[in-house]
Formats: structure tokens, C-alpha cells, sequence
């Protein structure tokens, strides 16, 4: 079974700051990463991601799903950018350095390979730190810090309830996929796509109403249990922010800083080679 966004448990530097350290931090890596075209940046950043995956002992076979659909889709991001907009590039950076004439329109030249090459590092700065995110953040630990840091522990407890039921769905999907193909249903890679398409399609019904049945479970039983009576409620998996944590916070606070720094110093978000 292909696990998606699934936490996976090690243990590592990584998985001991709170849920609540790594939201912050995946936000201001990722805006940093989508305020500044500055390469040197995007550069810099995706070597952090590498060095923070190796550091939280998750394998890229953990992950080797989502990446390859990340990949899919970037690639066919970067096509459909260049079959639109194939001299974006030279109106951004105000020059024009041919390298390979195609046709009259479709003309490849420096600047627009840099752009493609600055799109291409914007995934690889976000993408492997939201995965790490998901990987190493325990859902009810992370509803905990998330209900320390101000947020309503009902939403708080909301949002980790989401991130547990998404194993789930896979599991319960793996099940009756299981079942279909035991009542004769080809699902494998020996059928062809659309084929396995329609019969994956077919699962979508008995996926939803077992979906609904368990909700329906876990709201009887919060309410049984009174869930929500209280203003506040105390937490199995809590933790208290270490000085890992505001070292990574602040670490994180500091790269969206220089990024707005560089767009300040370069006069735009684009650092031009090419001027």
C-alpha cells in the first residue's frame, strides 16, 4: 500500500520540536521561497531541505510517491509555461539572448531557461519541506502545541483528527480495492489506465459511506464524552518549546527576512544575471 502524507515515526532532532515549530517554520520557508526569484536563494535553500531530511532519518522511499507526482506535475507546469509564455523570461529580465530558434514564436533564449530553472527551484524549496512536515509531525502532538500557541483546541483538535484520518482512508481504500479485485475486478498494472480508472472509480461509493460511518462514530463518541464542555482541556502528548524550537522558528523568521532583503536590494523580486 502507497502511504501519503502519513507520519512516520523516528526518531530524530527533527520529530522532537513541536508541531507547532514546524508549522512556523513551513511557513515562513515557503514564503520566503515564493516572495524572491533571487537564484542564489533558491539555491541555498533546497540544500537545506536535503541536509534536514538526512538529519530526520526520513528515507526517500518513504516520500517516493509524492515526489514523483511533485515531479509529474512540475514538469508539465514548466511545459505549459513555455507552450504560453515562451518569452516571459525576456520581458522580465529586458534582454534577449538567443540559443535556439524553433519558430517564429517559440524561440528558446537564456532568459527564459532562468526562469525555468528559478520555477523549478521554487518546488524543490517547497515541496521537500512540506513533506518533512507531514512526516515527522504526530497529529496529536501537533494539536497540543497548536492549542499552546492561542489556537481554540476544538479546531486544533479538528486539524489533528484530519491529519489521522488520512492513513485511514488509505487503508479502508486499500481494503475494498482488495475485495474488488478478489470479486474478479482487474486493478493491477497488467490492465490499462483507463480501465483501472473505472474500477478505481467504482470504489469511491463504499469509500464514502464507510467515510461517513466513521465520522459518525468518532462525533458520538466526542459528544458522549463531553467534547467541547470546557474552555480548555489538558493534552496526553503536549510539550513545551525548547530552545531548539526558537532557534528553528527564529532561524526560519530570519530566511524570509533575507528574502525580502534581496527583492529590496536587487529592486524586484527577480535577480537579473543578465543586466
Amino acid at each position: 500500500m502507497i502511504n501519503i502524507f502519513n507520519y512516520i515515526d523516528r526518531e530524530s532532532p527533527i520529530h522532537r520540536l513541536t508541531g507547532a515549530t514546524k508549522l512556523v517554520c513551513l511557513i515562513f520557508l515557503t514564503l520566503a521561497a515564493m516572495t524572491t526569484y533571487d537564484t542564489r536563494l533558491l539555491v541555498a535553500l533546497p540544500l537545506v531541505s536535503i541536509a534536514l531530511f538526512a538529519i530526520s532519518g526520513i528515507k526517500l522511499k518513504d516520500v517516493s510517491f509524492m515526489l514523483a507526482f511533485t515531479m509529474v506535475f512540475m514538469v508539465l507546469n514548466n511545459v505549459l509555461v513555455f507552450l504560453f509564455a515562451p518569452q516571459h523570461g525576456v520581458e522580465l529580465y529586458g534582454t534577449k539572448h538567443v540559443l535556439l530558434v524553433l519558430t517564429s514564436r517559440y524561440t528558446i533564449t537564456a532568459e527564459q531557461l532562468f526562469y525555468h530553472l528559478n520555477l523549478v527551484l521554487k518546488y524543490l524549496c517547497t515541496i521537500p519541506v512540506v513533506l518533512l512536515f507531514v512526516s515527522t509531525t504526530n497529529p496529536s502532538e501537533f494539536a497540543a502545541s497548536l492549542n499552546r500557541i492561542g489556537i481554540k483546541y476544538s479546531i486544533a483538535y479538528s486539524v489533528a483528527l484530519a491529519l489521522r484520518y488520512i492513513p485511514d482512508i488509505q487503508q479502508e481504500y486499500h481494503e475494498i480495492s482488495q475485495a474488488q479485485q478478489a470479486r474478479g475486478i482487474e486493478m493491477s498494472k497488467k490492465e490499462n489506465i483507463v480501465k483501472r480508472l473505472k474500477s478505481a472509480s467504482a470504489i469511491l461509493i463504499p469509500l464514502i459511506l464507510s467515510s461517513m460511518d466513521r465520522i459518525e462514530t468518532i462525533s458520538n463518541a466526542m459528544e458522549l464524552r463531553g467534547f467541547g464542555k470546557n474552555k480548555k482541556r489538558t493534552w496526553y502528548m503536549g510539550r513545551r518549546f525548547r530552545a531548539a524550537d526558537i532557534l528553528a522558528m527564529v532561524s526560519s523568521i530570519l530566511v524570509f527576512a533575507l528574502a525580502l532583503y534581496l527583492n529590496f536590494r536587487n529592486g524586484s523580486r527577480f535577480w537579473n544575471p543578465f543586466g
